[in-house]
């Protein structure tokens, strides 16, 4: 091992949630520089359940780092203790370093970062603003039915690309330069949710609009899009909680972990237009 090589380069890294918006990105990308993943979801041969700690031990075996994502949020109840014991067995089986990915403005988010920072572990910190590609699936309908009926009235957010935050994950498990590294990570501008619609209006070229509603009032557009009704309700809630302003401030997290600005909402949105996500054609009649 050179002085320049970590422990994830040259072991194995296990990636929990393979299938998730980052959890994805991040796999493409050490399979793009041949390093050895471990995929561990309920869907991966190495299955992989957070309520379900059984299953916890066969993907931390023979491992040298995992990228720590929790579904569906860390900003739950229980979600703090659950990382706090997945991170104490990561660290018992001999695991050097954790990766989490964190959210903004939220009270169990930053205990379970607590955890994970007093594991023993070498850890790096994500903690991030809003996705871009939220819209891209949870709010996919919206968008291509033309209305964004969500909470959060005139609050301005940071939305961040998922792009961005698993470029940040690889340098993490490749550069020692940023263990023990608390990254916030947002896009290079603040926007309203209007401001998303015009940029998405802009993007696949007809109208898209904001429409301001209520938690229960998005709670019951999720559940009709097939959620079950309790995920429905507690992902409701945590929307109208971290776009009631407290997040509306930008941070340096992308630029200090990469050397480069952040990607913009309106290039996110154009390339995602052009890849078809949001065509109208295929919206059932």
């Amino acid at each position: 091992m050179t002085p320049h090589t970590t422990a994830a380069q040259t072991g194995t890294t296990v990636v929990i949630g393979a299938g998730s918006k980052t959890g994805r990105r991040v796999s493409e990308r050490l399979m793009a520089a041949g390093m050895r993943l471990r995929p561990a979801s309920r869907s991966t041969a190495t299955g992989f359940d957070w309520e379900d700690p059984g299953t916890w031990d066969t993907a931390l075996t023979g491992v040298a780092a995992v990228y720590i994502t929790y579904h569906p949020d860390l900003a739950l109840p229980g979600a703090a203790d659950t990382i706090g014991a997945f991170a104490d067995l990561a660290v018992a089986r001999g695991v050097r370093r954790l990766i989490l990915l964190s959210g903004r403005g939220e009270a169990g988010a930053r205990a379970a970062e607590r955890r994970v920072q007093t594991s023993g572990a070498d850890w790096t910190i994500l903690r991030c603003a809003s996705f871009n590609q939220n819209f891209e699936d949870l709010l996919r309908e919206a968008v291509r039915h033309g209305v964004l009926a969500m909470p959060g009235g005139q609050t301005l957010e940071p939305f961040v690309d998922a792009e961005d935050i698993a470029d940040v994950v690889y340098a993490a498990l490749t550069d020692d330069r940023h263990l023990g590294q608390l990254y916030e990570l947002t896009g290079p501008r603040l926007m309203t949710l209007a401001d998303v619609a015009t940029e998405l209006s802009a993007a696949v070229g007809r109208a898209v609009g904001y429409a301001p509603v209520t938690p229960a009032g998005f709670a019951q557009a999720l559940t009709a899009q097939g959620l079950p009704g309790d995920l429905s309700d507690s992902i409701a809630q945590l929307v109208a909680e971290v776009l009631d302003g407290r997040n509306a401030y930008l941070s340096d997290g992308v630029q200090r972990a990469l050397g480069r600005p952040p990607r913009d909402f309106r290039d996110y949105a154009r390339a995602t237009a052009a890849a078809g996500v949001w065509d109208r054609d295929e919206v059932a009649a």
